[in-house]
């Protein structure tokens, strides 16, 4: 297999980063990965490109996008001021996963998050989502807390 590249992502990715989102069966109902994409995708995409704080990153290999994800880097007062790195939206095409891609953008999204001088790397997972679950366990992740959402929309 060619060289894996991280690398934040650009404009241009939009669309194959969408697609990743849309295969994943979970999210399949509310994405909308069709040529035109709709606006709010490149409205989110500017916001998140100009924050600071955020990072939406791709994997690829041999300049096809093989991956994605957002790490985003959250200041707070605990832990006597500990800034968090908060990883979410992990896909991997499923031609090829298997590979072991998704550890090493794990990895590449930690040491970003040490780069940044974060405390601690967090992450959250769907409880349907078992395969996942025993995947970060296998890289050393521990679960260490129970997440509520509120969808407001």
């Amino acid at each position: 297999m060619s060289a894996l590249v991280m690398r934040e992502a650009r404009e241009a990715d939009l669309p194959g980063i969408v697609q990743m989102l849309s295969e994943d069966q979970m999210a399949s109902h509310r994405e909308a990965p069709e040529l035109p994409l709709d606006p709010a995708y490149l409205e989110a995409f500017r916001v998140l490109d100009a924050a600071p704080d955020q990072m939406l990153a791709v994997a690829e290999i041999d300049g096809r996008l093989v991956g994605t994800m957002q790490i985003s880097f959250l200041p707070g007062l605990a832990m006597r001021g500990a800034w968090r790195g908060q990883i979410e939206a992990v896909r991997i095409d499923s031609s090829v996963r298997g590979q072991g891609l998704g550890s090493r953008m794990i990895e590449w999204a930690v040491e970003r998050c040490r780069e940044r001088g974060c405390l601690l790397v967090q992450l959250t997972s769907n409880l349907a989502r078992t395969d996942a679950h025993r995947f970060y366990e296998k890289l050393g992740w521990k679960k260490s807390h129970a997440g509520f959402k509120l969808m407001l929309a």
